[in-house]
Order: C-alpha cells, then structure tokens, then sequence
C-alpha cells in the first residue's frame, strides 16, 4: 500500500469520518469548517493522485464523482505502523514502545490499558 502525503492522508481522514464516501463539495465543505482554503485544482490533484495510489476510488453520479475509501483507516494505520516500525526501529517494538515511555507520549493509563490487552482483556481480573 503507497502512503499518502500528509495533504493527501487531509482528505482520506474527512472521507473517513464521513463513513469512508463523500462527493466533492462534502469534502470542499469540510475543508472551510477545518479553516483549510485550497482551490478546487488542489483538491482534485489531490484525490487524483490518491486513486492513482490505489486508496481512492471515483464513481460518476450524473456531473459529480463520489469517492469511496479503497482502504479503512484502521487498515491504513496498520500497514504505516509497520512500515513505520521496520523503517525507524528496524522492527523492533519494544524500542517504539520504550520511545513513547520516555518522552511522556504513553501515560501510565494507556500503559496499564495496554497491559491488560496482552494478558487477554481481562481488564484487571487477574
């Protein structure tokens, strides 16, 4: 799966929230609300190059495209995450994980939610 420039990952994250389809002017609408003001050239380079990168697709509705999520942004995150992790930690979570700890980005509640998600979801019911 190609990665999408972080403009490009702006529009994937609005067609996400708006439950992975979204016509052009939901998107352009959602952009002004964001306070974001790119040209209707931008955005349409943009989702180009997004379909070009297999994560979009475009269906013709009379004279308007509605663009559909090829991917689902957990699928996404996933694939980034351990592209990621092989990139910068050479695969090695611990390190990503050591990382979060010591620059405060885990809290403890996160570490213990975590916890309790690798001993079975038990939730402290030991």
């Amino acid at each position: 799966m190609q990665q999408a420039s972080d403009y490009e990952l702006t529009l994937m994250k609005i067609i996400w929230e708006n439950g992975g389809t979204a016509l052009y002017a939901e998107i352009a609408a959602s952009l002004s609300e964001k306070g974001i003001s790119w040209t209707k050239n931008t955005i349409i380079t943009l989702l180009s190059r997004l379909i070009d990168k297999k994560l979009l697709k475009a269906n013709k509705i009379g004279h308007r495209n509605r663009y559909t999520a090829l991917v689902s942004a957990g699928e996404y995150q996933g694939v980034q995450t351990e592209s990621f992790l092989e990139k910068i930690y050479e695969g090695n979570a611990k390190g990503l994980v050591t990382a979060l700890i010591q620059k405060e980005l885990l809290s403890e509640s996160d570490y213990e939610e975590l916890r309790r998600f690798w001993q079975g979801g038990n939730d402290g019911d030991e």
